[in-house]
């Protein structure tokens, strides 16, 4: 190796990438994926949704939660932080590099962010992961943190709602992200042991162990229009069946119309579907908490006339 293509060729390719990223920061306008031009501002006010073909763009966690909840208001809650890196994982970069690189971009510690606030007028606590933290994978940090979301939603007795956007599993944590499938499995288990309404939004992508687990659990389970929803890649899948899948295979429409959705919803419209299930499920919990209370006053008279 000659010093042109250790020091050079290296130095001339990082000064185009941090140009690159300068440019498309100050650009007012973007590319979208119907090819089409969008200026950002028009992206921007119709929920980061495309005005020409109607493409959901990804969010940040906070982009999210700022058009989710109601007039934007929200709070985000601090979540247990366990040790990077466990593993000292290397492929051809340092895994707490990459962790690194995500922290800088995305502002946040891992991929998942939870925040509480209120959904036409409902208290509720929410869940979302960021796609830029490492395809949204879920590690330990990531399985700490939707418990914890889980333990404030049955402690304030509030119904949970969690977006995912993910790759699936992080595997430069081995076992160890593979365990967060069952742990958040059983936080699920514990919300409805309390029947506390869980509903899950599934957005662009939710693949792999997250489908596996927690994703595809929700008393209710949405999704954003066209969003790529499954467990192996397509790919994978056609050539292990040896079939030709039809070519909307995995969309969020595909899903829905072969039972494994509930509705598939636009973005502008989820506060307030959301906002009108959750009173529904409340009222019918707490009808039945007030027939099961009549029922236990009418025991008591009874035995009162009997005496």
């Amino acid at each position: 190796m000659n010093w042109i293509t250790k020091f050079i060729k290296p130095k001339i390719k990082s000064l185009f990438q941090k140009r690159s990223a300068k440019d498309s920061s100050e650009a007012l306008w973007t590319t979208c994926g119907c090819k089409n031009l969008v200026y950002k501002e028009d992206l921007k006010t119709n929920f980061n949704c495309c005005p020409k073909c109607g493409s959901h763009h990804k969010l940040t966690c906070n982009e999210r939660f700022e058009l989710f909840f109601d007039e934007g208001i929200y709070e985000i809650i601090k979540t247990p932080s366990p040790q990077d890196d466990p593993l000292n994982f290397v492929d051809n970069k340092k895994y707490i590099d990459r962790l690194n690189s995500a922290r800088k971009i995305t502002k946040q510690d891992d991929a998942i962010l939870i925040a509480k606030g209120k959904i036409q007028g409902i208290s509720v606590v929410a869940g979302a992961q960021d796609f830029r933290f490492i395809g949204g994978s879920v590690g330990a940090a990531s399985g700490e943190a939707f418990l914890a979301g889980v333990q404030l939603a049955i402690e304030t007795k509030s119904p949970f709602v969690f977006f995912s956007c993910s790759g699936g599993q992080r595997m430069m944590e081995s076992s160890i992200a593979l365990m967060q499938m069952s742990r958040t499995t059983l936080a699920v288990n514990e919300l409805k042991k309390k029947n506390i309404p869980y509903v899950v939004v599934l957005t662009n992508p939710t693949t792999g162990g997250v489908t596996a687990s927690w994703a595809t659990l929700g008393d209710i389970l949405i999704a954003e229009p066209k969003a790529t929803i499954g467990f192996a890649g397509k790919r994978v899948i056609q050539d292990t069946v040896r079939e030709t899948l039809p070519e909307e295979f995995q969309t969020a429409e595909y899903v829905k119309d072969h039972g494994g959705l509930d509705l598939v919803i636009e973005r502008k419209y989820l506060n307030t579907t959301i906002g009108t299930l959750l009173n529904v499920l409340l009222k019918k919990q707490e009808t039945q908490v007030k027939n099961d209370n009549s029922d236990v006053v009418t025991i008591n008279k009874t035995l009162q006339t009997a005496s």
